[in-house]
């Protein structure tokens, strides 16, 4: 049964973008039944960056309160939905950098076969979405994680885009984007969650 899976929610967001799109899964994970958690990774950029942009700034003050992510979180859960901007097609470094401290994790063997899916956003329609979970899912495979990328497997994924990737959002800065997104994460979502379930309850 999907309500015995576990699935954490690691996020990064500068200006709130992706805070939302982790939002948005998180409630559709709870309406599935399944224990999730919602943590974000480090904040790394220095004090005088963040002060040059007020929305940066406001939003880190509006999530103080979220939970920082720990390695504690990936042994954990089950499943993990990851949701970061894209910088130059890859991954923030906020995200990079605690990607960058799970050696004792993969060299343990304690990721494999967990199930992974991905969420994006940037602030052009080709502002290397794509890339940037591919290069995500590129970590998951060497982990020996299983990617459940949504796929062309619901109606919901054309009207978020397309991205058979992962859910990917075109964002102002102040974080709000213009696709209808919400029904494709909860696709996704959802998803993750009953593949989870399937590999975790096969091998039991």
């Amino acid at each position: 049964m999907a309500a015995n899976v576990k699935l954490a929610i690691i996020y990064y967001s500068s200006t709130g973008t992706n805070y939302k799109l982790a939002k948005t899964a998180e409630e559709a994970a709870k309406a599935e039944g399944v224990e999730v958690k919602l943590v974000k990774v480090p904040e790394l950029a220095p004090k005088q960056a963040i002060e040059t942009n007020p929305a940066w700034k406001q939003h880190l003050e509006e999530t103080k309160d979220v939970p920082e992510a720990t390695l504690d979180d990936l042994t954990w859960a089950d499943a993990y939905i990851f949701s970061v901007p894209t910088r130059y097609g890859t991954l923030p470094a906020q995200m990079k950098q605690f990607l960058d401290t799970t050696g004792g994790l993969w060299a343990e063997g304690k990721l494999v076969n967990k199930v992974a899916s991905a969420m994006t956003s940037a602030s052009n329609p080709h502002g290397g979405q794509e890339q940037t979970i591919l290069n995500l899912y590129t970590v998951m495979h060497h982990w020996g994680v299983i990617v459940a990328a949504p796929g062309y497997s619901d109606n919901s994924v054309f009207e978020a885009g397309g991205n058979p990737y992962g859910t990917s959002v075109t964002a102002d800065q102040e974080g709000n984007w213009k696709e209808d997104v919400a029904a494709g994460v909860k696709h996704q979502t959802k998803r993750t969650i009953q593949v989870a379930s399937a590999i975790k309850n096969g091998m039991q």
